[in-house]
């Protein structure tokens, strides 16, 4: 018995003829878009920007784009550690606005050599509360967070009695040197940025530390019978956010030598965009601090370019929205492998 032509081994017809091609399945194609999606869409974004505004390549935009990213990316940068663990931190945005008021208002209190590790040391204590209810009492992130943001809020109201803080002596202070002074013509902002970017890399790719939040993101329970300790690493990663969230506190309250109380209202939301958007999952495991810098710029440029096509400042918002459901919508589809649930 011989087989018909069209069921002989190796022959391939309709849909099956069409993969092979092109190369590439419709499942391949889904999977690529899935991971390098996002990319695209921004590369878009640039083509789209330079021809509605040619100084959007410009390279003292360019230079201003980065500078005015840095205070974001150095809370990113932080909170990158507790997305790869498997949690969230909502309570970045209230604890910026809390280090910079206290470090303001200590300043012409005591100097700003004490007023900086003071902050720092306040600043801590608020992470490690947070550590110790996610990582020790096994509460969950999302919650503890979330209220958190409140409190710190509220605290921040107290301790200022609801009124901004500035500097008295603006010109006899060293202390604006860490957001507004340049080292060989590069804003001293960028490079705290690159050096907390460089160091925390090594940390999260190079150490024992590193390999541990991944793996307790990766899979918590197969960790903790792996002998890691999953809560202290918790109790870590948010102390490592806190420490990055002072950081940006400091360089916040000396850009300006002055703060609103609600300074850093709502930068929780694009912290976690820009974390998104560099590839980290929401469900722990994955990213790098490489690719929360590259979320970071992404972020910036868009938003710049938004501005230079004179749309409001409002706009960022909505689009800082659809960038969120958009990169998650496409870290999922890199999970099942297609941009569409199967059900669908």
């Amino acid at each position: 018995m011989t087989d018909a032509p069209g069921d002989r081994p190796g022959r391939t017809s309709g849909p099956r003829q069409e993969e092979e091609a092109t190369g590439m399945s419709k499942e391949q194609i889904g999977r690529f878009l899935a991971r390098q999606g996002i990319l695209i869409a921004f590369v878009l974004f640039i083509i789209g920007f330079t021809l509605a505004n040619n100084r959007f390549l410009a390279p003292d935009n360019i230079m201003g784009v980065i500078r005015s990213s840095a205070i974001l990316g150095v809370m990113a940068l932080g909170v990158t550690f507790v997305v790869i663990s498997g949690n969230l931190d909502l309570s970045v945005g209230s604890m910026m606005s809390f280090s910079a008021i206290v470090v303001l208002d200590l300043h012409d209190a005591i100097g700003p050599g004490l007023a900086i590790p003071a902050m720092f040391a306040m600043t801590l204590a608020l992470g490690a509360f947070n550590g110790f209810l996610v990582g020790y009492l096994k509460l969950n992130s999302l919650i503890v967070t979330l209220g958190m943001l409140s409190a710190i809020h509220g605290l921040t109201l107290t301790y200022s009695g609801g009124k901004n803080m500035d500097i008295a002596d603006k010109e006899g202070t060293w202390f604006g040197v860490f957001g507004q002074g340049t080292i060989l013509g590069i804003p001293v902002p960028i490079l705290i940025f690159a050096l907390l970017a460089a160091i925390l890399g090594t940390v999260l790719a190079k150490t024992p530390f590193g390999r541990k939040v991944y793996a307790v993101g990766g899979n918590g329970v197969a960790a903790t019978f792996s002998g890691i300790r999953r809560a202290r690493v918790v109790f870590f990663c948010y102390l490592m956010s806190s420490l990055c969230v002072a950081t940006a506190g400091l360089m916040q309250a000396s850009r300006s030598l002055g703060s609103q109380n609600t300074v850093g209202q709502g930068l929780e939301l694009e912290v976690l965009a820009a974390i998104i958007l560099g590839g980290a999952s929401l469900m722990g495991g994955s990213g790098t601090i490489f690719k929360t810098v590259i979320g970071v710029l992404i972020l910036g440029f868009i938003q710049n370019g938004l501005l230079l096509v004179g749309l409001q400042f409002y706009v960022q918002y909505v689009v800082t929205w659809i960038i969120i459901i958009l990169a998650v919508w496409l870290d999922i589809a890199a999970k099942r492998g297609r941009l569409l649930s199967a059900i669908a």
